[in-house]
């Protein structure tokens, strides 16, 4: 009898296009049960207490999205009712996992925490990715149970919005991304040599001179330049805005204020604060550029430290990345005054990084700063893996983000003739899903402090919104398999079917995403030229 009607429900599944539990980033357990599917229909209602008010509103919106359905939310159960059920338990192992139950009463996510809860809806909205056929139908959810958690405790994305800005709707939705991919940490890179991004009271002329350039260069730093006026910043409630509207998602904004080198917008605001007075002017050129902070001068201490106050004020993160690479050395061999200095760039960051700790925040940098940087410093491996290793057996804490496999401003195919982005180098989707951070060489110790990976969006050449959706898309997906799957289970192969199914999530939401992988999909294999 068991058998029949499993039989039945499948046959029935198959019928109406059931729910599909193939989801990116793939779950650590699906068991599947020979049970009957429940059906989601508007009869349906979502249940849930105060503490997860806000997971219940999100899992409304996303099954009206989706499936037409739109779904009453109770806080009080009620007999011959069915539900979807969000709750707090205790027992859900790891402070982000869950546990997604469904069966023919009803459908149950659990997590230790909000967070938890919130990743569980992500699987059942990602669950329903080819569902929006049977809008204002029902749908069918197999009988199943997941439980499921994250790898890494950091699984981070970052975005440059100093090269090329981009406004607050499209920083929402870059968020957004990253919620569909139970990532947790928004990398927000806000000032370098081309524009500082960020409204800071007490130095005003960060924003009405650093955040403008008179033109940008065309190409590859070529010796064209547009001559045309660039620039644009954000206010401090609308950076404020942000922060919240991450914070929602369970996602910690992490801002970056580049230093002591990638400082040219603010030398150009502030030049008694490089080594030689100037004149400045924000940059044009990519790269870098030999103008740095004279980390001599107290003066730019008080400028750090204001600085770094407001950001503190703004961003509620523990973290605060002080940046700290590529800072040539040149302006400080030439200045008397930095000579007087026992060490030059190990001064600058103890500085910074005690203010931080007196502060109750902790500093992150890229690795560049490992030489001479204080224990408890966080380091960003971006020169390879190899200085994350190193880092993590001297007992730092690693967030991963080589260039070998996580830069996405590089190029998705070997052939850039159709491509938008002229950025050197060759990161295909298959190679970001190769990457295991945690090298089998470290010791047991040292593994621990390996807390994550991320990837890198720099904008010299994403000049706009759609470009840089296209080049997160989808390797995005495949780095949140590498953030949150353990590596025995991952397979390249399986992983390609289900990304296919997460495109129609991206079509859905109006995504532009690279379609190397679907060629038939690509607008350059319909035209002969």
């Amino acid at each position: 009898m068991k058998k029949l009607i499993l039989f039945c429900a499948v046959m029935l599944c198959a019928t109406m296009q059931a729910v599909n539990y193939d989801v990116v980033p793939m779950p650590q357990q699906v068991t599947l049960l020979e049970e009957e599917p429940f059906v989601l229909n508007s009869s349906v209602q979502i249940l849930v207490s105060d503490d997860l008010m806000q997971e219940a509103e999100f899992l409304q919106s996303y099954l009206q999205e989706q499936t037409g359905l739109s779904l009453t939310i109770s806080q009080k159960r009620e007999k011959k009712v069915n539900y979807i059920e969000l709750a707090l338990f205790p027992r859900v192992k790891g402070a982000e996992g869950y546990w997604l139950i469904v069966n023919k009463k009803g459908v149950t996510i659990s997590g230790s925490s909000a967070a938890g809860v919130f990743y569980g809806i992500q699987t059942l909205r990602k669950a329903l990715a080819d569902e929006e056929q049977t809008k204002g139908g029902s749908v069918l959810l197999p009988a199943v149970n997941i439980v499921d958690g994250p790898r890494f405790s950091y699984r981070g994305m970052h975005l440059d919005c100093s090269r090329h800005f981009f406004p607050v709707t499209f920083v929402k939705k870059y968020i957004d991304l990253l919620a569909m991919h139970n990532m947790n940490v928004f990398h927000w890179h806000l000032t370098d040599d081309q524009g500082w991004r960020l409204e800071i009271k007490r130095w005003p002329k960060l924003t009405t001179v650093g955040s403008q350039r008179s033109g940008t260069i065309i190409g590859t730093n070529s010796d064209l330049d547009d001559h045309t006026p660039y620039g644009g910043y954000y206010t401090q409630q609308e950076a404020r805005d942000i922060v919240a509207y991450a914070k929602a998602r369970h996602i910690t904004v992490v801002p970056e204020i580049d230093m002591p080198g990638h400082m040219l917008a603010a030398l150009a605001s502030y030049p008694e604060l490089g080594c030689t007075g100037g004149p400045y002017q924000v940059g044009h050129y990519w790269g870098v550029y030999k103008d740095v902070l004279c980390v001599a001068n107290e003066r730019v201490y008080e400028f750090v430290e204001d600085v770094l106050a407001e950001v503190m004020d703004i961003f509620p993160s523990e973290v605060i990345h002080i940046g700290g690479d590529e800072a040539p050395t040149d302006k400080w061999l030439q200045c008397p005054k930095c000579q007087t200095l026992p060490t030059l760039q190990a001064h600058f960051t103890k500085r910074v990084f005690d203010f931080l700790t007196a502060h109750h925040r902790r500093a992150m940098g890229w690795d560049e700063i490992l030489d001479g940087c204080p224990q408890d410093a966080m380091i960003m491996s971006w020169r390879g893996s190899e200085p994350g290793a190193k880092a993590a057996a001297l007992g730092h804490d690693v967030v991963m983000t080589p260039t070998t496999h996580c830069y996405f401003d590089y190029q998705q195919v070997e052939d850039p003739q159709f491509e938008p982005s002229r950025c050197g180098g060759f990161i295909p989707v298959e190679k970001v899903y190769s990457l295991n951070p945690v090298a089998d060489s470290l010791s047991a110790e040292a593994q621990t402090h390996i807390l994550g990976v991320q990837a890198n969006l720099w904008t010299e050449y994403v000049t706009n919104e759609e470009m840089a959706e296209y080049q997160a898309l989808p390797r995005m997906s495949a780095l949140a398999e590498v953030q949150w799957t353990q590596p025995n289970q991952k397979n390249y192969e399986a992983f390609l079917q289900r990304l296919t199914r997460l495109t129609q999530l991206f079509e859905l939401k109006g995504y532009t995403y690279a379609k190397h992988l679907w060629p038939e999909r690509q607008l350059s294999n319909r035209w002969q030229f």
